[in-house]
């Protein structure tokens, strides 16, 4: 198997593909929204830019954000589960929403805003690889805006063996594919649009223009990872000279969890207790109906 050099799932690759060929992006996001291709009347990529500054930046986000019909849609690949990505997706969500407000306009002006997310790791507790994410009342599931939309896309989740009919999973297996032969058996399949976006790749990652972006970025990788690491060294330091070890730190981390876990049983059984008090105090009160009603004959 010959690995590839560079995937579909680099985020340099992926913004200068798509901003160089838009027509593929326009193909993908049709399958990613489930729309017919040729309803897409409107399409335009609102941040085409790529400047050296914000490709050397660290914790630089390269994401491709496009007006389609109306509606912003913003698109962004996620290789590393950081822990935080639902939330980082709803705070992105809500800044796109937030700041498409013409001034002077009501907040019906406001466009229908939709985040995009492709990932390399499981987000949710299911075998469907597509998660769609809504504003819904919980017991009616009556929608509260359709100005509101999340699509989450977990590539391990992807079947092994790929629907040839399906440009959903053929896109998604593109983004997956780690090596030259499973591009090779995706270009067999003879499905034209993947032949178009795997020349594209090729073409784009032999480029020098692309070559120098992946250059910086790699660097911005390594100087963040860097100051991460003597971020965390200075920090062992200063507790070794207040006379903390880390094996203390460890200890006390586990002496929280179980204060932790011994204070949420407490709360569950005084919760207990207060629904049998609840119970007794409704039988008193049946019980004290009746007798007034007995009395009463």
């Amino acid at each position: 198997m010959t690995k590839l050099k560079y995937t579909f799932k680099s985020d340099v690759l992926f913004k200068l593909l798509f901003v160089k060929y838009p027509e593929l992006l326009r193909r993908l996001i049709a399958e990613l929204l489930k729309i017919p291709f040729e309803s897409i009347t409107e399409f335009d990529i609102t941040n085409s830019e790529m400047p050296p500054e914000t490709i050397g930046t660290k914790f630089c986000r390269l994401d491709v954000a496009m007006i389609v019909n109306g509606q912003k849609v913003n698109l962004e690949i996620q290789v590393e589960n950081e822990g935080d990505f639902p939330e980082r997706s709803l705070f992105h969500w809500a800044r796109q929403y937030s700041v498409a407000l013409p001034e002077g306009e009501d907040y019906s002006k406001l466009p229908r805003t939709i985040i995009i997310g492709i990932v390399h790791f499981k987000m949710f507790k299911c075998k469907e690889f597509h998660s769609e994410i809504r504003a819904l009342e919980v017991t009616r599931h009556t929608e509260l805006s359709n100005k509101f939309g999340l699509h989450f896309f977990e590539l391990p989740k992807l079947p092994k063996t790929v629907n040839a009919k399906s440009g959903l999973e053929l896109w998604l297996a593109l983004f997956k594919a780690k090596t030259e032969e499973e591009l090779a058996k995706i270009e067999e399949m003879g499905v034209p649009v993947m032949k178009e976006a795997i020349g594209a790749y090729r073409h784009i990652s032999a480029s020098a223009e692309f070559q120098e972006m992946e250059r910086m970025r790699s660097k911005a990788r390594h100087d963040e990872a860097q100051a991460l690491k003597n971020a965390e060294q200075r920090g062992e330091k200063r507790g070794e000279k207040r006379g903390e070890k880390r094996s203390d730190k460890k200890w006390e981390r586990v002496v929280a969890d179980k204060d932790a876990a011994h204070t949420a049983a407490i709360a569950d059984k005084d919760a207990a207790i207060a629904d049998k008090d609840a119970a007794i105090a409704d039988k008193d009160a049946l019980i004290a109906e009746l007798r007034e009603k007995l009395g009463g004959k």
